[in-house]
Order: C-alpha cells, then structure tokens, then sequence
C-alpha cells in the first residue's frame, strides 16, 4: 500500500526559510509525478510545485516561483523523497502542506488535485510577521 510521509513543518520567521519532506513507501512502480498543494483554512486546495512526468518537468505556483525549489530523490524499487526548499517565507506561505503522488503517470500542467491518487496527511507551515 503506497503511504506519503510529510515531514519538516514548522513556525518561522517572515523571509527565513524551510525545507519539508515527503518519503513514498510501498509503492510498485515508478511514479512520474509527484508534487506539494497546500491549504490555507477557508480557501480551496491549490498546487504549490510539482515534477509532473518522466523527463522531469517542474511547476512552480506564480506566487512561490523564485522562492521555492521542488526536489525528488529517487532510490532504489521506485521509493522517492520529495522536498520542498521554500526561502524568502511569507505570512501568505501559512498553510498546511500536502504531498501528493500519481501513481500511474504524469500530471497536467498546472497540475490539478485530481491528477493525484495519493495524498499524504500533511505538514503544517507557519509563518509569522
């Protein structure tokens, strides 16, 4: 059974920085996307970086590009870490931030929620002004 583990969040300061993880485990087969979404409380779920097919396109949200950096790690029987560099934080940045794997091929550009059959259960993000 495929299980997303996020890992790394925490309270900063506005303009500091985070690095969050996310480890894929049970997973048979190679996963071409994989990417981060977040959440703010009352707003819709929205993509926040992804690598969304095989030759390693990336995605960048228009509000975290230049900030962010999205990363994979790929280890042996298609396991992978996915991180997600974030500098230059803003107050805007809090939310809590999932991971998200489509097990069966690439995602669409921009990637949608839909695009993804496995979530993680999230690691919050707090920025402070």
């Amino acid at each position: 059974q495929v299980q997303l583990a996020e890992s790394g969040g925490d309270s900063v300061q506005a303009g500091g920085s985070l690095r969050i993880s996310c480890a894929a485990s049970g997973t048979t087969s190679w996963s071409d996307c994989m990417g981060w979404f977040r959440q703010a409380p009352g707003q819709e779920r929205e993509a926040v970086a992804a690598v969304v097919n095989s030759r390693g396109t990336t995605y960048y949200a228009d509000s975290v590009a230049g900030r962010f950096t999205i990363s994979r790690d790929n280890a042996a029987n298609a396991k992978a870490t996915l991180y997600l560099q974030m500098n230059s934080l803003k107050s805007e940045d809090t939310a809590m931030y999932y991971c998200a794997l489509n097990l069966y091929g690439s995602c669409g550009y921009p990637p949608r929620p839909t695009d993804f059959n496995y979530w993680g259960q999230g690691t919050q993000v707090t920025v402070s002004s």
